[in-house]
């Protein structure tokens, strides 16, 4: 009995020394710690007095991997980050996101920096541009006062070379049917992705079929010193105009209201944001106006007649035939291109520009077939001045 209490009481004095001991152990353990902290942060301030402290930072980056926030992608830190034009139109958004992305814009006139307005050149195709080489020698010199962007099938594959103005300036597309709402839907893609470089001020739209008719010297100063956007508004009360329209669009759009114009535009950047950042409209246009009321005749026309008209010339700069009838206008072909025949293109119209009296009226014309590339290219450059 004595000595199992012995051997319970040895017991309980070993637990309590050991309890007793174990704050000493912890002491010298921190001490020790202390220590070593003092020693490196000497090494620590010596090395920072010796090598510089830029250095030490520099090293210590390099072997982190740290980039400073400026470089690293979708960040904005200068001017020269948000001005920057893109080379390649190429990008991952959907149309939802181009569209809103495109609506940005400043507020204030005076740019901090110097500025050349560029007009965007949007070619609206299927597939091949046939009259590109025309197009190449009109472009020629002129390379900081315009922008591309052509909008195709999207299974179509261009074959350009690395020297061509049409180089790597095709932007993702979709299908565009003729009279349907996905053919605005290629319009206002194109222009979308036009307003996202800051220098495009001014954006014309063209086929593949087209032709410009004078130098690009001259028809850039014709559209950079216009007081307004070129669209064709009208009222047609037959049956090809007021005939198309669904009463279901009122009140937003009301007969009186409804307008047909020519699909190929020109647009200032305030009118080619309103049409991209268009909510309103496109709902009812969509869902209202389909075949047999082709919608690329009326959607921008009448639209922006309600919201901007006063901003409109009121004409096309583009020049087309109509005088055989049917749906489509006149196509010309090889034999048709003469110097004569341009001369008539170019010649006796009237229009206003600026609110004056004018007689250059178009700066484009179409339809021309492939074969009239080669006639275009062999005639006198003093016909259509390039």
């Amino acid at each position: 009995m004595d000595s199992r209490a012995m051997v319970l009481e040895e017991g309980k004095e070993r637990t309590t020394n050991q309890v007793k001991g174990l704050p000493i152990r912890l002491l010298r353990v921190f001490v020790l710690f202390v220590v070593i902290c003092a020693v490196f942060s000497v090494i620590s301030i010596y090395t920072l007095k010796h090598f510089g402290i830029e250095s030490v930072v520099t090293t210590t980056v390099m072997r982190s991997g740290f980039q400073p926030c400026r470089e690293e992608p979708g960040s904005f830190s200068e001017l020269e980050d948000w001005i920057r034009p893109n080379s390649n139109p190429i990008h991952n958004m959907s149309d939802k996101e181009l569209l809103w992305r495109a609506s940005f814009g400043p507020r204030i006139k005076d740019y901090p920096f110097k500025r050349v307005p560029k007009v965007a050149f949007m070619f609206l195709t299927k597939g091949p541009l046939p009259l590109a080489p025309l197009w190449e020698r009109f472009f020629k010199g002129n390379e900081r006062l315009y922008s591309i962007y052509v909008h195709s099938l999207p299974s179509f594959q261009p074959q350009f070379r690395r020297s061509s103005v049409f180089y790597n300036r095709h932007i993702p597309s979709q299908v565009a049917e003729w009279g349907r709402m996905s053919m605005c839907d290629a319009e206002r893609r194109l222009l979308a992705n036009a307003l996202l470089d800051i220098y495009n001020e001014r954006f014309i739209l063209l086929s593949e079929s087209c032709i410009p008719l004078y130098k690009f010297s001259f028809i850039y100063n014709y559209i950079m010193k216009s007081k307004y956007s070129f669209m064709s508004v009208f009222d047609d009360p037959g049956p090809y105009g007021r005939g198309r329209y669904r009463n279901e669009m009122a009140p937003l759009v009301n007969i009186t209201e409804w307008r047909k114009g020519s699909q190929w535009f020109e647009a200032n950047r305030k009118i080619a944001t309103s049409i991209v950042e268009d909510a309103r409209y496109y709902p009812i246009f969509e869902k209202y106006c389909t075949p047999a009321c082709y919608v690329d005749e009326h959607y921008f026309p009448t639209m922006l007649s309600i919201e901007a008209g006063n901003a409109l010339a009121n004409r096309s700069l583009t020049w087309v035939d109509w005088s055989r009838g049917g749906a489509h206008p006149a196509s010309f072909g090889k034999s048709d291109v003469t110097e004569e025949f341009i001369d008539r293109v170019r010649s006796h119209h009237r229009c206003k520009y600026n609110n004056k009296n004018a007689t250059v009226c178009f700066l484009f014309a179409r339809k021309f077939a492939p074969s009239a590339l080669k006639p275009l290219l062999e005639m006198d450059s003093k016909v259509l001045g390039f």
